[in-house]
Formats: structure tokens, C-alpha cells, sequence
């Protein structure tokens, strides 16, 4: 077993892992933190992925490194996999064939954490869209309430270091690709805050999605659902969820607003005080707001930690106001879900959207928002299907098409919102797709709006 800082706790687990023979797939941050944490263990530990340059990367991890494994290496009786590998990749299938045990980063850190003697407080967070803001809302929450937290998961750092590094409270963030693999979730409170068809390429069928989304329950000492959200509130009820948050009155285990305050028994924060606006946000509040309350954290703390929230970078990111015009950026806007959710936020919009839809439906994304547009600028690979159910349910609303893929789109596509916009509109970049047919991730598209906003006549 090597040394480091947390040698205490790898004497717990050195007899769950020491000596095994595990093989990781992806050697992403997710792969190097596993990696690192079954070397602690004392596990003999492969690293395999299809790209050498990012593999060599994890040199002093101690690991054996193998680029391009289609079959796990002989001896090998567990296979840890990164989020963002398919179930039909095909190490993963053949490991599945020859009867080993195929699991997520968040199972492994969810074992990690039963057989520790102190193990930390697990509050979780999924939905189609708004799961890092209400991570981060509820983190800033349970700090200000004096709690020892961080936040983790699909926000960023893997929670196995989070686990590792002897946190009191979790507050992690589970995408539908960690929950796949999960079979030993525990949680002291977890919510689902929304469900819309997302990621349809990877798990196949909107079903498939729902079931991986529905783990989330699991093992939950307590279940949150959102009671406007029908699908919420089906796969929460079905599953023993308990307790819920809506836009509606506060009442028995059910979170809400009351007279502009959330609330629950007691006023919690002022609805003018949520940062980003838009009723979607309120909603990830007073999700936040019910894993805090449920951790026993008081309702000043909460208004508190609310106040003291900033939001992540690309979630509806005020850029600049130029003539009386707002530029917003909410880039993370992924799918129509997220968009539709970014559009409401407003009264009159000149939207920018476009990117790889992944097979989603825009037709009822259109139809909602369709009385907040100005207008409209599309992008990207799909923009022709987003343009067809404008001329379907909106055929009033001015459309411009950026036929040009290059670095210099969306440039081009800020300066034609500029042209359509008026004082008082919002020129809002929310793609409802991807970003890959044009950009390196959705950070990146962010970045060109920005650029591009900062170049136009009146820019600070």
C-alpha cells in the first residue's frame, strides 16, 4: 500500500483492495482519480483508452497503462469505468461476458464510503437540467450553515476524492451516465429535479434515461420530487419519494412559495434574491433549499448561503447591456428542456440556438416559447429542425440562419441578434444542442458569444 495524507483511511479498505487486479476505463479525471485511490489501496491497477497521448497523462499514477484494450487483461476481477463510456464499449461488454463485476466511479466511491468507520453525509442531486446550480446553491447552503461540505460528482471533482479526503457532508451532482452503474447508492436526501428526453444516444431510449435517472432513489433515507414535473413526480412516488418543492404554496413535506419567500414551515429567502432569475432557478432553489432543511440546516442559512450563491460560468450569465440591450450567456442551455427554461426566464428574447439536437424534439420547446421571441439566429448542425418548427409554430418570428461552421459563426450570429434586437430585449444564447459540430464543449461556445458580444458598436 503507498503513502500519502490519507493513510488512515486506506487501512479501513486495504483488505477490500488490496491485491485485486482492477482494470479503469478512461483516463480522464475521473480515470486518474481512481486510479490513484486503488493504487492507495493497494490494488494492481490498468489503465486503458483509446487515446495514447491522454493516457500517458497518468505516468505517475503508478498504474500500468494499456492503450486501446478491447478485453480486459488476464487476472482482472473488477472494471471501474469513466461516466462517459457506453455500456456497448468493448471492453465493457467483453468484461460483462466473461463475468466481471463492470462499475462507476460513484459506486466505487459509494463502497469506499460504507466501509469507512466516519462516513460522510451523502445529499444527491439529478435531473434533465439544473443539477450544478442546485449543487452549488445547496454547497454554499451548508457552508454557511458552519457544515463541513464540498460539492462533487458530475460538477467536477470525482466524489471518490471527495470521500477520500474526509468530508462530512457530500453534496454531489449524478448524471444519467453515473447513475447507469449504480447498485449501492445510500443517501441521506436526494432529488430529481426535472425530466425531459437528454442523451438519447447513449442509453438508447427515453425509458433507458428515466431508469438510470429513477436510481437516484435508491437506498434514499428521504426523496425529493418536483411537483410541477409530471415525470418527477411519477418515478418519485413510485419510488417511495416523500417529500416534493413546487412554484405553489408550501405544505406537509412539500416546499414552496408563499407571499414572494420560499418556504417551508418557516420563510426561507426572498424570490428576488435567487441569482440566476427565472423560474427555473426558484425551482433549483427550493430543491437546495429542501436537501439543506433536510440535513437539519437552519432557515437563516439558507437565505444566507442563497445570497452568497454565484452561479457557474455559461448558466445564464449576464454579459454585457450594450443600447439598452441584456447579452446573456447561458450556453449550458444543452437541450430544449434547459432552453425552454432559459427563454421563460424573459419577456422578449432574440434567441440564438442551435448545435446537434441528439434526436431531441423541438416542437413543443418552439411552441412554449414562441410569444418571447423577437427573433431568432440558428447555428449549427441542426439548425435546419429547429428552423422547420419555427416556420411550423411560429412563422411571424424573423429568422436568421448562420450558414458558416468556422471559428467566425458566431460572431456572425451575435451581430445579426444585435440587428434584431431592441432596447429592453435580451439577446440570449441558448442552444437547446451540443456543442461538439462546432465547438470543443459547451464552455467553449460560451466563450465565442462572449468574444463576440464584447466586439459589437458599444461594447465596454
Amino acid at each position: 500500500m503507498t503513502g500519502g495524507p490519507d493513510d488512515w483511511r486506506a487501512e479501513q479498505l486495504a483488505g477490500a483492495y488490496s491485491g485485486r487486479r482492477v482494470l479503469v476505463a478512461g483516463a480522464g479525471v475521473t480515470g486518474r482519480s481512481v486510479a490513484k485511490a486503488l493504487r492507495h489501496m493497494g490494488s494492481e491497477v490498468t489503465v486503458t483508452d483509446g487515446n495514447a497521448e491522454r493516457l500517458a497523462e497518468l505516468t505517475d499514477t503508478g498504474a500500468e497503462l494499456a492503450a486501446g484494450l478491447t478485453t480486459p487483461p488476464d487476472g482482472v476481477d473488477l472494471v471501474v469505468t469513466s461516466p462517459g463510456w457506453r455500456p456497448s464499449s468493448p471492453v465493457l461488454v467483453a468484461a460483462a461476458e466473461a463475468g466481471i463485476e463492470v462499475i462507476g466511479e460513484v459506486e466505487l466511491a459509494c463502497r469506499i464510503s460504507a466501509m469507512l468507520t466516519e462516513p460522510p453525509v451523502w445529499l444527491a442531486v439529478t435531473g434533465t437540467n439544473g443539477k450544478t446550480t442546485t449543487v452549488g446553491m445547496l454547497d454554499v447552503i451548508l457552508r454557511a450553515a458552519g457544515v463541513d461540505a464540498i460539492a462533487c460528482g458530475n460538477i467536477g471533482l470525482p466524489v471518490t476524492d471527495a470521500v477520500l479526503a474526509g468530508h462530512a457532508v457530500l453534496a454531489v451532482e449524478l448524471s444519467s451516465f453515473q447513475l447507469y452503474w449504480q447498485t449501492s447508492l445510500r443517501t441521506t436526501a436526494s432529488v430529481l429535479l426535472n425530466l425531459a428526453d437528454d442523451h438519447l444516444d447513449w442509453h438508447g431510449t427515453g425509458e433507458e434515461y428515466a431508469a438510470a435517472k429513477a436510481r437516484i432513489f435508491d437506498g434514499a433515507t428521504t426523496g425529493v420530487y418536483n411537483a410541477d414535473d409530471p415525470a418527477s413526480v411519477h418515478i418519485g412516488q413510485s419510488h417511495g419519494a416523500r417529500a416534493s418543492f413546487t412554484l405553489g404554496e408550501p405544505g406537509e413535506h412539500r416546499w414552496g412559495v408563499r407571499d414572494g419567500w420560499l418556504a417551508d414551515d418557516e420563510p426561507l429567502c426572498p424570490t428576488a434574491e435567487v441569482n440566476p432569475p427565472g423560474p427555473h432557478n426558484v425551482g433549483n432553489a427550493l430543491a437546495a433549499a429542501a436537501l439543506a432543511r433536510l440535513h437539519g440546516v437552519p432557515a437563516e442559512a439558507v437565505r444566507q448561503g442563497l445570497r452568497a450563491y454565484r452561479p457557474e460560468p455559461h448558466r445564464a450569465q449576464l454579459v454585457e447591456e450594450i443600447g439598452g440591450v441584456r447579452y446573456v450567456n447561458d450556453s449550458k442551455a444543452t437541450n430544449p428542456h434547459a432552453a425552454t427554461g432559459s427563454v421563460l426566464a424573459h419577456d422578449s428574447v432574440v434567441w440564438i440556438a442551435g448545435g446537434q439536437l441528439k434526436g431531441a424534439e423541438v416542437d413543443e420547446l418552439v411552441t412554449t416559447v414562441a410569444d418571447r421571441l423577437r427573433g431568432v439566429v440558428l447555428i449549427g448542425q441542426d439548425a435546419d429542425v429547429i428552423s422547420a418548427a419555427l416556420a411550423r409554430h411560429a412563422p411571424d418570428v424573423p429568422v436568421h440562419t448562420v450558414e458558416s461552421r468556422d471559428h467566425g459563426a458566431m460572431e456572425t450570429a451575435v451581430y445579426a441578434a444585435a440587428t434584431m434586437a431592441r432596447p429592453g430585449d435580451v439577446v440570449l444564447l441558448a442552444p437547446a444542442a451540443a456543442s461538439w459540430d462546432m465547438f470543443r464543449n459547451y464552455p467553449h461556445r460560451g466563450e465565442a458569444f462572449e468574444a463576440a458580444v464584447r466586439t459589437l458598436p458599444g461594447a465596454p
